[in-house]
């Protein structure tokens, strides 16, 4: 049956390129889309590709929002009502997964936990700056380049720090922390970096945050404490309950916002894997210098490049109000799910060298 579908897939893959070819861009979206959700479900019944099913799943939404918009504007209500409650959804599955126990045992060590806070608040944040002066964005896309620098990691680090051989006690812990001091750091960044070019709130942001990331992590880390492995059917379907709400948040956002991607998106697509990219080589040896492992440097180096997409986009919408800010965070957060996926498929096949820096090493 999934060689049925790798096979239908190949024949949708070629019917799109072909109408591409032909001229026909605008008609490729039924192809498109039909061709991406065939490789997620021949994804899903693949062991070595099973963990991109989910990847794949993103890009057919994201392509029939782009295709589709009219889909998922207008439900008898603005589907932008249900933004914000779907980043909640997605925060409360985050807590969900965390532990507290966890997060304190790491911290009794907490040199790992404390440098990556430092790079995780600032290589990104400057990083962005210099990209978006690069590309010469106009005010309000440049602060979105900076909003999603400024944003701490996001669940997604722990999972490709799992994959990469990492230090996951490490990146659950950077995660939690960078998350609960992100009410007061990320408002201060923003302050700090885009504060000429837009009117940046400082209060309304720290408010924003407390209660679309910290009210629904903390109602998860509830649950988790007094229910996980007690309910078993829990256990399964929160994880499935997060992953629709970040399918559907992603594609209402996209789709409300679909035309102005169209002007800025190939532009913001470069930046947002040159800001990327940077996380990465700028977190990895930047840990190395400073004297951690080569597993704690992979950690902070996936904690570093990858951010809270969803933080991002919830605060350019609410506490911007800025429908362009919300672009670099939306087109982050795609690229950064491909990248990451690489980056850490790349680091499984290749063994920690050691639990300390060598004082050669390249």
């Amino acid at each position: 049956m999934y060689i049925v579908f790798l096979a239908l897939a190949a024949v949708l893959c070629i019917t799109t390129v072909v109408m591409i070819g032909l001229g026909h861009v605008a008609r490729a979206g039924v192809p498109l889309t039909g061709a991406l959700v065939l490789l997620a479900l021949y994804a899903l019944g693949t062991v070595k590709l099973r963990g991109m099913s989910f990847t794949f799943w993103v890009f057919a939404f994201l392509a029939a929002a782009m295709y589709f918009p009219w889909l998922f504007i207008n439900w008898g209500f603005n589907t932008q009502k249900l933004v914000i409650p779907l980043i909640q959804l997605i925060m409360f599955g985050m807590g969900t997964k965390m532990s507290l126990a966890d997060f304190m045992k790491e911290f009794r060590r907490p040199k790992g936990i404390l440098i990556g806070t430092v790079l995780v608040f600032t290589l990104m944040p400057i990083a962005g700056v210099a990209v978006a002066k690069a590309f010469g964005f106009e005010p309000e896309v440049a602060a979105g380049v900076i909003l999603i620098g400024s944003c701490p990691g996001g669940v997604a680090s722990n999972v490709m720090t799992y994959l990469a051989n990492g230090n996951v006690a490490l990146s659950v812990s950077l995660t939690t922390f960078a998350t609960l001091i992100s009410p007061v750091i990320t408002p201060l960044l923003m302050k700090i970096f885009a504060g000429k070019l837009l009117n940046i709130e400082f209060l309304p942001m720290m408010v924003s945050i407390f209660n679309m990331i910290i009210l629904p992590i903390a109602a998860g880390l509830i649950v988790n404490k007094l229910l996980r492995g007690r309910k078993k059917w829990l256990d399964r379907i929160l994880p499935y309950l997060s992953m629709i709400a970040i399918l559907f948040f992603v594609t209402i956002v996209v789709a409300h916002y679909r035309d102005r991607l169209l002007v800025v998106g190939l532009a913001l697509i470069g930046a947002s894997i040159i800001h990327n990219f940077l996380g990465y080589i700028l977190g990895y040896w930047a840990s190395r210098a400073i004297g951690l492992s080569e597993r704690d440097s992979r950690t902070i180096s996936i904690e570093v490049g990858l951010k809270n997409g969803g933080m991002g986009m919830g605060l350019a919408l609410t506490a911007l109000k800025s429908p362009d800010a919300s672009l670099a965070p939306i087109i982050f957060g795609k690229w950064m799910n491909i990248s990451g996926s690489a980056l850490a498929n790349y680091w499984r096949q290749k063994p920690v060298r050691d639990e300390e820096p060598e004082k050669n090493s390249p």
